[in-house]
């Protein structure tokens, strides 16, 4: 088994690291409050249903299907929101531990461009493009970034 390492990215500085991770909170504080939002509207109407307030009922079945699906699609905001928030909390993690900008299938840095129009993206354009055509590359199980195996 040979080890070698993955290709050296150029460390960003601490001032792109510093704007990349301001973005990322304003992004940050931008979802939350969408949850908030979104969250708060249907807990309000699940409360209403569950104390038995009619005034606001409609009798009509159409009515109900109508608010049942757009209930259901509101929590599926929610859902989609709460998974982009744990993508740009990985991403200020990956900012603290030093591997922001670093592609997590093939090591090589992503490109500044894809960081300021997605700053919580994780893998470079190429990874992402194989991933998306069913071609994902991924690591061996325990292998880091900086090292790959290769049996001889």
């Amino acid at each position: 088994m040979v080890v070698e390492k993955a290709p050296k990215i150029k460390a960003l500085s601490s001032k792109e690291l510093t704007e990349y991770k301001d973005a990322l909170k304003t992004v940050r504080d931008r979802v939350v409050d969408e949850i908030t939002f979104l969250a708060g509207d249907n807990l309000n109407r699940s409360q209403r249903d569950s104390t038995g307030d009619l005034s606001s009922y409609s009798f009509h079945m159409a009515d109900q299907g109508t608010d049942n699906f757009d209930r259901e699609f509101a929590l599926n905001l929610v859902s989609s929101e709460q998974d982009v928030l744990y993508e740009i909390d990985e991403a200020l993690h990956r900012i603290d531990a030093g591997t922001y900008g670093a592609c997590e299938m093939c090591g090589n840095a992503i490109e500044k461009a894809r960081l300021k129009a997605l700053p919580f993206a994780k893998m470079c354009i190429s990874c992402k493009s194989e991933s998306e055509k069913g071609k994902t590359r991924y690591r061996p199980f325990g292998q880091t970034i900086t090292q790959t195996t290769s049996e001889t």
